[in-house]
């Protein structure tokens, strides 16, 4: 007998193919619990009550136990990953050591719970990295374990929202390049995120009508196969983007991708880093016929994908502002801590100057420059890490504000001094709002 819809909890609801997932099976009746380490305000707002925060990735396996029990939970969908070790956690911790924890803890309960996994496309002898081994890694752990499982691998995979990898690809199309044949001729099989959603719909009604029997692991992709270059061209076609002109060599694309690196210690994700590039490179490739035949879903080619996508101005606003948003806050960066350190050092003098010719006593003048010297410092600091980039701005606003009404009390001529820096301030606090702007990821 037929029973109702299985309640699916969505673990990493917060991601691209998560929050997509989450939404798209509710809309299609299922019963769903997204669960993410964090929720953007807009995301809270989309689930409702139904979302839960929790660092799950993290927890014992009591823990997320009582988190399925209390749900009644019959189907689990992983779609959690990190590209790169980082403050979200290590690959191996994230791919291979939670999902060793998730299969022993599904393996335990008394009703059987269904577990779909998202992975990657390829082989072990393709996997150079240790994003591609520990995912390989989860694999191993799921097939070998005694619970029923169906991994699906998707290519690039296209969604509306645009976050990662998906937004560069938005971003490259927006702006006259054209990549090396190193980068552009790389195999790029694209997957649109419906057909993903609707691979775990087929299932989980087949779960629900008692098939309990899964095993299965496919490539979930177009037919029609694809490299970069086509994938960026499809993109700067649909969105309206410029002709190409000028060639991206693969030098400066592994610069930009060590580049990245760097900054994600400060607590950003870019989305080119190394193991993005050499993913990249690797390429993206599978047989979706499997996958088709067994769910009769005909895969959406990247063409009939793009048609139903949004090509309208504020697409073409992120995609030309998405490059730009790390030049800005890496300027606001360096523009504070470089004005605090002059002040600081060879420009100390002049700066007391200007304070004792006001009539400021030496003492106060020396306490005051090596204050507001340290307070822009700070504010640098602040605005190059990403957990305190929000406060930065803000403070850099605030202090801006200050340095423009205290000059025009204390030294007002410098309203009218030949180089302008009083005011040029106004256009850096636009800059800085503008930054705010821009701020989120998701």
């Amino acid at each position: 007998m037929h029973k109702s819809l299985p309640t699916i909890a969505v673990l990493g609801a917060s991601g691209l193919i998560g929050e997509s997932a989450a939404r798209q099976l509710s809309r299609e009746g299922f019963p769903v619990v997204p669960i993410a380490r964090r929720f953007s305000a807009a995301q809270r707002a989309g689930f409702g009550s139904a979302a839960i925060e929790r660092p799950f990735v993290s927890l014992g396996a009591d823990g997320l136990g009582r988190i399925f029990s209390e749900n009644k939970i019959d189907i689990v969908l992983n779609c959690v990953g990190v590209l790169q070790d980082g403050h979200r956690g290590s690959t191996e911790a994230v791919h291979h050591v939670f999902v060793d924890r998730l299969v022993t803890l599904l393996e335990s309960r008394s009703e059987p719970v269904l577990l779909i996994h998202l992975s990657i496309p390829g082989s072990d002898d393709d996997d150079r990295t240790s994003f591609s081994r520990t995912k390989r890694g989860a694999e191993r752990v799921i097939t070998a374990g005694s619970g029923p499982f169906v991994i699906l691998r998707p290519g690039f995979v296209v969604a509306p929202a645009a976050y990662g990898g998906s937004a560069l690809i938005r971003a490259l199309a927006l702006l006259p390049l054209e990549l090396s044949k190193r980068e552009a001729g790389r195999p790029f099989a694209a997957t649109d995120v419906t057909d993903l959603t609707r691979t775990v719909a087929f299932v989980a009604r087949r779960w629900s009508g008692g098939e309990r029997g899964w095993n299965a692991v496919w490539d979930v992709m177009a037919h029609q196969p694809s490299t970069v270059g086509d994938v960026i061209d499809a993109f700067r076609h649909c969105l309206g983007g410029p002709s190409r002109r000028m060639l991206l060599p693969s030098w400066l694309m592994g610069l930009g991708a060590r580049a990245g690196d760097l900054v994600a210690h400060l607590g950003w994700c870019p989305p080119i880093r190394t193991t993005a590039l050499q993913e990249m490179r690797r390429g993206v490739a599978g047989d979706p016929g499997p996958w088709s035949a067994a769910t009769g879903i005909e895969p959406a080619s990247l063409d009939s994908i793009l048609r139903r996508l949004p090509s309208t101005v504020q697409e073409r606003w992120f995609g030309r502002l998405f490059l730009c948003k790390p030049l800005i806050l890496a300027s606001l960066a360096i523009f504070w801590v470089s004005s605090g350190l002059i002040a600081l050092t060879v420009a100390f003098n002049a700066a007391t100057a200007i304070l004792l010719s006001h009539g400021f006593p030496p003492a106060a003048a020396r306490v005051a420059t090596v204050v507001s010297s340290l307070v822009d410092i700070a504010i640098g600091v602040a605005i190059a890490f990403r957990s305190t980039c929000h406060t930065g701005l803000l403070a850099g606003i605030g202090v801006s504000l200050f340095y423009m009404v205290g000059a025009a009390v204390v030294v007002p001529e410098m309203w009218i001094e030949p180089l302008g820096a009083l005011v040029k301030t106004g256009p850096a606090i636009v800059l800085m709002i503008v930054a705010l702007a821009m701020l989120e990821d998701r």
